[in-house]
């Protein structure tokens, strides 16, 4: 999926659909958590992991990935 999209200053360009990052991650993952929000404003969440303090980890871990994205200048 890096392929599909440039992350420049924490920003993903060009934009990709929704459809297109979901359907990139089918049969790849592992574990996954997915946060989002409704076409009408609704905030949607949603994990394939039951364990709170393990989707917390992963949400911190991508949180922290890309803040050193941003740092390193890339």
């Amino acid at each position: 999926m890096g392929d599909k999209f440039v992350i420049v200053n924490g920003i993903t360009s060009p934009e990709v659909s929704v459809d297109q990052v979901l359907e990139a991650a089918i049969g790849e993952l592992e574990e996954v958590v997915i946060i989002g929000t409704h076409k009408d404003g609704k905030e949607y969440f949603a994990s394939s992991i039951a364990d709170g303090p393990n989707v917390n980890w992963m949400l911190d871990r991508a949180k922290k990935a890309l803040i050193e994205i941003v740092d390193s200048g890339r």
